[in-house]
């Protein structure tokens, strides 16, 4: 874009702009120099499957309100071209965290909605993503917007987009709504008054409602449960955890106090993602002063589960998600019945699952990386009850509503798990022992390299077309590609290695898995070819 293109656009902006760190923000940048401007003007934040997300700032390459504006116009357009009969009255639902301006994101949605001549339901206060999404469906709404970051630096926000089956959008819904935000400029976007009468303004009964819903999770109502430490990692779902157990009759937890309420700024925590190192260190203090059997932690908008568990030693170490997702597949296959029952897990989450699943004699699916994927393939296969699904990334769903994953409900869960092992004389770790002994010790790692995402693309695309004949020594035996999901498989006798790019960051993924034995070496062997 030529330099009086760029200031203009920019100045364009800097008029439309209504917060005032914003504009002082895009001011110092137009008096900078044109090659900084022109790098917040170079496109826009892209519209996918996750819907928006990015750091906060000026210009159409961060989140604020211009681009949440633009992106609220498409959405309403898109459900007016696509159910133009009851899509008005229905409506968008609309809910947000507690990271810096998600409330106002919220309410400037509702008004470009309400604008557009569609209603909006506006939940009334920061509440935890699963709360939005199961209301999607309670309240019968179109569509859902879900304000939030979810496990991303402080920095960052985005905007999660649901349609009616409270699933996370998948193609082509997510390139058709990119397709309509295009059409509108983010300078000039209409915006209905605050008292617009197209603007619902709920009450607290979305939140009651889900909470009713949470008893019919446990499967063992009789287990009162066990002492259990939690941490919300400064997100909107301390409260409604505390609410959940309470509804489900499991004992309140022991709550990190320093991390419990909602803090956009997350002071004690520099990345509040319960998957990074030192991230619990504050709940496994917590958990060993106050004798836990398990240690809990949301991620800032509670849809993710983390866990970590007392080791032999006396110490403690943290679950990986494979490790959580196990044992909750496990509890809910041994306490129900029925070969109709479906488990579902993605291509990168671990094998585990499906061999626990054969063994129950029950339906198992493998699906692309994501849990979008999960929700539409429970959807997709109305003839079979869905009972569990996870990925490796701390997403698991124990409930069929949502059809998205919920860390309020896995919490319950885990924590009957917990409770169920210690009325049977045994730990967490006994229970995974145990699965190791039936299954063989299933080992996973995984191993991140940056790459600009069109090289690494390339780089796979070339290893596709040309796999390696060994790694470390060891045979490549087998080769699976996986088109949709991007996603190159090789098989080194039983040891299981997989590569693709991140849909979100710009790098290379790779997961390994073995049977009784450590992957990481050949892992560390794919990873050096890019």
């Amino acid at each position: 874009m030529p330099p009086v293109d760029v200031i203009a656009r920019a100045n364009a902006w800097l008029a439309a702009e209504p917060d005032a760190d914003v504009r002082a923000e895009l001011a110092e940048l137009i008096s900078g120099p044109v090659e900084v401007l022109a790098s917040r003007f170079a496109g826009r934040l892209q519209f996918g499957t996750a819907g928006l997300r990015g750091a906060m700032g000026a210009g159409p390459l961060r989140m604020n309100r211009l681009v949440v504006r633009q992106a609220a116009a498409g959405l309403a357009s898109y459900v007016l071209a696509n159910w133009p009969g009851d899509g008005r009255q229905r409506g968008i639902i609309v809910g947000f965290d507690a990271r810096r301006k998600s409330d106002d994101f919220a309410l400037d949605t509702a008004r470009v909605v309400a604008a557009m001549g569609v209603r909006a339901l506006l939940l009334p206060s920061p509440l935890p993503t699963p709360v939005l999404a199961w209301n999607i469906t309670a309240l019968r709404a179109i569509a859902g917007v879900m304000v939030t970051a979810s496990h991303n630096p402080p920095a960052d926000n985005g905007y999660k987009v649901y349609l009616a089956d409270s699933a996370q959008i998948v193609p082509p819904h997510d390139s058709a709504i990119a397709a309509c935000i295009d059409r509108f400029d983010p300078c000039n976007v209409a915006l209905a008054p605050e008292d617009d009468a197209l603007i619902v303004r709920l009450d607290e009964s979305g939140e009651r409602n889900y909470l009713a819903s949470v008893p019919a999770v446990r499967l063992r109502p009789d287990l009162v449960g066990g002492p259990v430490a939690y941490t919300a990692m400064h997100g909107v779902g301390g409260a409604t955890l505390l609410k959940a157990f309470k509804a489900a009759t499991l004992p309140e937890p022991f709550v990190v106090a320093a991390q419990q309420m909602p803090d956009g700024s997350f002071p004690t925590i520099s990345f509040p993602n319960p998957e990074e190192p030192g991230a619990l260190d504050l709940l496994i203090a917590r958990a060993r002063e106050s004798g836990a059997l398990l240690a809990l932690a949301n991620d800032p908008d509670a849809d993710r589960l983390g866990a970590a568990i007392p080791t032999p030693n006396g110490g403690w170490r943290r679950l990986t998600g494979d490790e959580i997702g196990w044992l909750l597949g496990e509890h809910i296959l041994r306490h129900t019945a029925g070969a109709d029952r479906l488990v579902i897990t993605t291509l990168v989450s671990s094998s585990l699952l499906g061999r626990i699943a054969a063994e129950h004699g029950v339906q198992f699916r493998e699906t692309y990386t994501g849990f979008k994927w999960i929700g539409r393939t429970a959807l997709d296969h109305p003839d079979l009850r869905f009972v569990f699904g996870y990925e490796q990334a701390l997403g698991y769903l124990v409930c069929r509503q949502p059809m998205d994953k919920d860390g309020i409900t896995a919490a319950v869960m885990m924590a009957e798990v917990a409770a169920l092992a210690a009325a049977e004389g045994l730990t967490l770790q006994d229970r995974l022992d145990a699965l190791a002994k039936r299954f063989g010790r299933h080992v996973t790692c995984d191993l991140s390299v940056p790459l600009d995402p069109a090289v690494g693309a390339a780089k796979l695309e070339t290893m596709r077309a040309t796999p390696p004949a060994a790694l470390a020594g060891q045979p490549v035996t087998g080769v699976e590609w996986y088109d949709e999901a991007g996603l190159l498989r090789l098989w080194l006798g039983e040891i299981r290695l997989q590569i693709r790019p991140s849909g979100t960051e710009p790098k290379v993924k790779l997961y390994g898995e073995a049977i009784d034995l450590d992957p990481s070496p050949y892992l560390a062997a794919l990873a050096a070819l890019l």
